[in-house]
């Protein structure tokens, strides 16, 4: 009976403090907008993408620092090919880094050229296919 009871507080309380995932809606012009998922604390940034099958076509990741920062990407433990818009705090891309090769040792470090408060996380291709372009700016709001 106590180890019943036991079972029920604890999945309650882990009820209680699992977080949804929050979304918002990045557009890079009007007619070019993504549904992404939003990274903004220190456990959702680590995982990222691992172990993800795939980003569906008009999906993506965003990541929230604190700061404008230089944060280093690896893509270990994803299964695709990514490419990677850094973005500072007014919005504005600074940075790409394109067909980001996913890895499982000897991981690739990917960092902007300049500070950034957000990123964003795109299957390949895209930044091509979509001609996006430093210095490009981007419309999103935050929860």
């Amino acid at each position: 009976m106590k180890v019943a009871l036991s079972t029920i507080i604890l999945f309650f309380i882990l009820l209680i403090n699992a977080r949804a995932a929050d979304y918002t809606r990045i557009c890079f012009r009007d007619n070019l907008c993504l549904q992404a998922e939003i990274a903004d604390n220190d456990e959702a940034r680590k995982n990222g993408l691992m172990f993800r099958e795939k980003l569906a076509e008009g999906q993506a990741m965003l990541f929230v620092f604190d700061s404008e920062v230089l944060p280093s990407f690896w893509l270990k433990n994803v299964k695709f090919a990514l490419d990677i818009i850094w973005i500072n705090a007014d919005k504005t891309v600074v940075d790409i880094k394109t067909n980001c090769q996913p890895c499982v040792e000897d991981c690739r470090s990917y960092v902007p050229a300049a500070p950034a408060k957000y990123a964003i996380e795109v299957p390949a291709g895209f930044v091509e296919k979509n001609q996006i372009k430093a210095g490009d700016r981007l419309s999103f709001n935050l929860p």
